[in-house]
């Protein structure tokens, strides 16, 4: 069947021939026809001369494609594909090739040189891509590992992300929230995780306070230096001092929203003011005047209580005291106690961002009643 196929390729080839290139020669020779029936003439002769050759050349042909088909049917299935897709690639350059041939005049050129452009070019994609097979699956595993690898990253990248979230952020406290003292409670409480952070430039302020000529400051420093006392040798947190400074900026609460922004903390405070600017800077914060507001007052209406009474208030007959922590006590009827230590009556405690203001009345007062 083989050899049948081979002998109708070469009679068409022959005939293709003939048909294109013989009249040509009859026209050279002077044998004058008809160009139809130089045409049909030359065909003829051309398939009958390769008719005539097929005798001689069918059986090294026939040998020659079984050997192709062994080869190809032995050869490995990478080398198969890769060879395939070279001689694709050669065949699209031929082509790419052939149509600037086919623009040249010279009949010879244009239509017998593209032949020869194919079947090379052709070849040898077919060579490269076969031979050289290694080279081109290295390649592509190591695309494939680059590729593995920056998956690995990623992952690795949100692995270390997931962690981060679940450890604790560093706590900073500001020079207010030590003052106020109820830190050191909810720290003994566990209700505040991670490392509590003492920045150096706070406990400056605080140092600067208790040694203010103003008794109520400089009782406040001192109230503060306790607490950061307690909260290190008495709280069971982990307590960080912070050394470093913002030389370029003046006020602690400025350095303590930047140290929050360099070190992704959190601040914490009772400071209305700061609380607001931490918010607007997009630091997170923690007000403990807000987790007041959560929880159940310390005081309550109705209870009694100490206090001495310091300075008038705003309104008529107001005085004003403190607790330890710096709340302010608004005593009614109280300006004619000033510099003296009564026992009060709270009627009402109003908390807010802000802070807690205590209401109360002069229990002597009351008994008068």
């Amino acid at each position: 069947m083989l050899r049948r196929v081979v002998q109708l390729c070469l009679i068409i080839t022959g005939g293709t021939v003939g048909y294109l290139y013989l009249p040509e020669i009859f026209t050279m020779f002077g044998w004058a026809f008809e160009p139809w029936l130089q045409e049909i003439i030359g065909a003829v002769v051309g398939a009958l001369i390769l008719f005539l050759l097929t005798f001689w050349l069918v059986s090294p042909i026939v040998r020659l494609l079984k050997w192709a088909e062994d080869s190809l049917v032995g050869a490995p299935v990478g080398e198969l594909l890769f060879g395939s897709l070279g001689l694709i690639v050669g065949l699209l350059v031929a082509y790419l090739i052939n149509t600037l041939l086919l623009d040249i005049e010279i009949r010879i050129i244009s239509q017998l040189l593209p032949i020869f452009v194919t079947i090379l070019l052709g070849y040898f994609g077919f060579q490269v891509g076969f031979k050289r097979k290694d080279e081109f699956i290295n390649l592509l595993t190591v695309t494939r590992r680059e590729k593995e690898e920056d998956l690995k990253q990623a992952t690795r990248q949100e692995e270390e992300k997931e962690t981060s979230a679940l450890i604790p952020k560093k706590k900073i406290l500001d020079t207010s929230v030590i003052i106020d003292g109820r830190i050191a409670d909810i720290c003994d409480t566990n209700f505040l995780e991670g490392t509590i952070v003492i920045p150096h430039f706070v406990l400056e302020e605080l140092q600067h306070i208790a040694d203010s000529s103003d008794g109520l400051k400089r009782n406040r420093g001192r109230r503060g230096l306790d607490i950061l006392n307690r909260l290190q040798r008495e709280v069971p947190v982990n307590v960080e001092m912070y050394d470093g400074d913002f030389e370029d900026i003046q006020e602690v609460d400025s350095k303590l929203v930047k140290l929050a922004k360099v070190m992704d903390g959190i601040v914490v405070t009772n400071d209305f003011n700061l609380n607001k600017v931490c918010e607007f800077q997009g630091v997170q914060v923690l007000n403990i005047n807000d987790l007041a507001n959560a929880v159940k007052p310390v005081v309550l209406p109705g209870e009694e209580m100490r206090v001495q009474v310091i300075k008038d208030g705003k309104e008529q007959n107001q005085g004003v005291a403190y607790l330890d922590d710096g709340t302010m006590i608004v005593v009614e009827e109280g300006k004619g106690f000033i510099g003296d230590t009564i026992d009060v009556i709270v009627t009402s405690v109003l908390q807010t961002s802000a802070g807690r203001m205590i209401f109360a009345k002069p229990k002597s007062l009351e008994k008068a009643l």
